[in-house]
C-alpha cells in the first residue's frame, strides 16, 4: 500500500471498471460490482485489494494468495485460489502500470505564477502553466501550454519549451528547442558547455561551443544527468528517448528514437545511436562512434569500435556477447589450473 503521505489514492474503483482500464477481462462476471480500493503484490494484498500474477518462477505461491481480486494471464488462471476473483489480461505488466497511474496519478499542482518567479518581459508562457517558487525565465523564453516548471528551475534565454512538459526543481535548461510531454527530472543540466580544448603551448584552450541542445517528444531525462549543447552541429535526443539518472551525453552527441541509457552512461562527442538503442548502467563511448539501431549494450562495457545493428556487445573493449562468455570461461577454467 502506498504511503498516503506522498500519494493520493484515487480508489475505489469497481471490478468492471478496473477491467476497462486494464483491457483485461472478469472470469465471473457476476463480481463486477465489487470494490477494490487498493494494489497491492501477491504476497500482501488482502480484502479489497487487487494484486498481478504472472510470473512462472512464482506459480507455487499462487495457491496463498488472499486478495480479493487477480490479474493474472490465460495459463494461470485456473490455479488462482477459489474466492478470488480472476481478470485474464494478455498484458498482465502493462494492466499493471495502467491500473497504477488510475490510482496513484502523479499530482499537478494548478497552474499559478508563483510571487517569487522571476520572469522576463519577453518571456512567453502558455496557458495553464505551474510557474514555481523562484524560477527564472530569461529573455525570449517560449513555454507552451500546460507546463509545469517546479521550484529553482532555470530556463536560459531563447529556450523553447513544448506544451505538457515537466521540469523538475532545480534543473537548469539553456540552448535548448524542447518537444512536448518531456519530462526533465530535478538537477538536470541541459545545454551547458561541451567539453572541448585545444592544446596551445602548454594551455588548454577552450573550444567554442556554439550549437544547440535538441529534444523531441515524448522525452525523459533523469535527475543530474547533463547533455551538452553542440560545438557547431546540434546534440539532439530523439522522440521516446529515456536517459536514466547520472548519465553524460557529450556535444554533437545523436540520439535516435526511443534509446534507453541506464544510469552513469557517458557517451563521448559526436557518437550517433540509431533507433531503439539500449544501454546498461556504466556504459562508456569514445568519440565519433556510429552505433546501429537496435543495438543492445550489456552493463559496464567499453565502446572502442561502431556496433551492427541489432548486435548484443558486452565487455570493455565491448565484442560480441558470445565472444565475451567464452572468454570468461576461457578465463575461468585457466585460472583453476
Amino acid at each position: 500500500m502506498a504511503d498516503s503521505r506522498f500519494y493520493e489514492n484515487h480508489g475505489p474503483f469497481t471490478l468492471e471498471q478496473i477491467c476497462e482500464i486494464c483491457d483485461a477481462v472478469l472470469e465471473d462476471s457476476g463480481k463486477k460490482d465489487l470494490q477494490i480500493t487498493d494494489m497491492a503484490t501477491m504476497g500482501t494484498a488482502g480484502e479489497g485489494q487487487i494484486c498481478f500474477f504472472y510470473d512462472k518462477k512464482k506459480k507455487d505461491a499462487a495457491a496463498s494468495i488472499k486478495a480479493t481480486a487477480c490479474v493474472t494471464t490465460p495459463e494461470f488462471k485456473d490455479i488462482i485460489p477459489d474466492g478470488v476473483a480472476v481478470l485474464v489480461s494478455a498484458n498482465p505488466k502493462l494492466a499493471f502500470v495502467k491500473l497504477n497511474e488510475a490510482f496513484y496519478s502523479e499530482p499537478k499542482p494548478e497552474p499559478e505564477i508563483r510571487p517569487s518567479a522571476v520572469i522576463s518581459k519577453t518571456a512567453l508562457i502558455g496557458e495553464n502553466c505551474y510557474i514555481g517558487d523562484n524560477v527564472v525565465l530569461e529573455d525570449n523564453v517560449k513555454i507552451g501550454d500546460n507546463v509545469i516548471l517546479e521550484a529553482n528551475v532555470v530556463i536560459s534565454r531563447g529556450c523553447e519549451i513544448g506544451s505538457h512538459c515537466r521540469i523538475g526543481a532545480g534543473a537548469h535548461i539553456s540552448h535548448c528547442l524542447m518537444g512536448e510531454r518531456c519530462y526533465i527530472y530535478g538537477g538536470a543540466r541541459i545545454g551547458w558547455d561541451g567539453f572541448g580544448f585545444l592544446f596551445v603551448q602548454g594551455v588548454h584552450k577552450k573550444i567554442p561551443q556554439v550549437g544547440r541542445v535538441i529534444i523531441g517528444n515524448d522525452v525523459e531525462i533523469g535527475a543530474n544527468t547533463c547533455i551538452d549543447r553542440g560545438a557547431m552541429d546540434d546534440t539532439v535526443i530523439g522522440d521516446g528517448c529515456r536517459i536514466d539518472n547520472l548519465v553524460q551525453v557529450a556535444h554533437n552527441v545523436k540520439l535516435g528514437r526511443g534509446c534507453i541509457l541506464v544510469s552513469q552512461t557517458g557517451i563521448a562527442g559526436s557518437c550517433t545511436l540509431g533507433d531503439y538503442v539500449v544501454c546498461g548502467g556504466q556504459t562508456g563511448f569514445a568519440d565519433h562512434l556510429n552505433i546501429g539501431s537496435g543495438a543492445q549494450i550489456a552493463a559496464q562495457s567499453g565502446l572502442m569500435r561502431d556496433v551492427e545493428p541489432g548486435a548484443v556487445v558486452m565487455g570493455s573493449p565491448a565484442v560480441p556477447i558470445k565472444d565475451f562468455m567464452r572468454q570468461v570461461a576461457f578465463m575461468q577454467k585457466a585460472g583453476k589450473k
